[in-house]
């Protein structure tokens, strides 16, 4: 992939986030904290978790080693969730936006939560980051169909759609 290429998967990466965010601003506070069954134990949890792994991943790309990620417990409202979201986002289309070439074969040595070393190029680990997103996000959809609200599309040919100027449905 190219530096453009990464640059519109990462649009794309926030957008969809936004979009989930949003789509579940209409939970009560009990439902978007409830036990259910998945992954992660509630739509709060999910949804942290997305945010951690990105947290996570730009702090390894600037060299640093964190051993845990956020907690779900440091979110308590969907509202406060958004507002470290935005601050992430800003900081990964800063990142994103100093790419090179050159970059994306960058060796990224780092350490997992449980200290285990790894290194790889940065390509590939950019690409892990968004589809992982992707993954947990259509698990919040299923959590938000259980609680009985209504999901939004998030699909890549959608947002693509809707740069175009089409209908997204």
């Amino acid at each position: 992939m190219t530096v453009d290429d990464f640059r519109v998967l990462y649009e794309y990466n926030s957008w969809a986030n936004r979009r989930t965010l949003d789509s579940c601003a209409p939970l009560t506070p009990e439902q978007f904290t409830r036990e259910m069954v998945s992954s992660f134990r509630s739509v709060r949890d999910t949804l942290a978790h997305i945010y951690g792994a990105e947290w996570l991943w730009l702090e390894r790309w600037h060299e640093r080693i964190p051993n845990a990620l956020p907690s779900a417990a440091d979110f308590p409202d969907l509202d406060s969730l958004r507002a470290r979201w935005a601050e992430l986002e800003r900081n990964l289309r800063t990142f994103i936006g100093s790419l090179t070439p050159a970059g994306l074969q960058r060796v990224i040595k780092y350490k997992n939560t449980r200290g285990t070393p790894f290194e790889g190029h940065l390509e590939p680990m950019l690409s892990h980051v968004v589809n992982h997103g992707t993954y947990h996000r259509g698990q919040v959809v299923t959590l938000l169909r259980q609680l009985g609200a209504k999901p939004v599309a998030t699909d890549l040919i959608a947002f693509h759609r809707e740069r175009a100027g089409q209908p997204i449905a």
